[in-house]
């Protein structure tokens, strides 16, 4: 069984956990997306802002699983548009501390939010020590 965790500093999601760590160290995200704590959207119209606000989430959620952006072994970016939107969401990924792992970077029509325009999942594994 996983333990589900919701970070209190992060915007509560809609009836589902921010996060799920497996009994064997394998640590889940829900797609991280651009909202602030109260719910608000950061960066209305700009991919890059909207990454970088995704990123700081995303790092949230690992870091309540106990895990770091090291620990990540796959991460999927999923960016509303095509083309030029796909590169400036993907510019701000690989300038991170999350560069490093596997991805999958793919053009959608529309994301869960009202305007919003990024959304990244992650998949990390956490060392036994731990």
């Amino acid at each position: 069984m996983a333990e589900r965790i919701v970070v209190e500093s992060l915007f509560p999601p809609p009836a589902y956990a921010h996060a799920a760590v497996t009994s064997g160290g394998l640590v889940f995200t829900a797609g991280a997306v651009p909202l602030d704590a109260d719910g608000a959207l950061v960066g209305a119209g700009d991919h890059a802002a909207q990454t970088r606000q995704v990123l700081e989430n995303l790092r949230a959620q690992l870091a309540a699983a106990g895990a770091a952006p090291a620990d990540v072994v796959k991460t999927t970016v999923y960016v509303v548009g095509a083309g030029e939107d796909l590169v400036a969401a993907w510019d701000v990924v690989r300038a991170s501390d999350f560069a490093g792992a596997p991805s999958t970077l793919l053009g959608v029509a529309l994301l869960g939010y009202t305007g919003q325009l990024v959304e990244i999942e992650a998949t990390a594994v956490l060392e036994a020590e731990r």
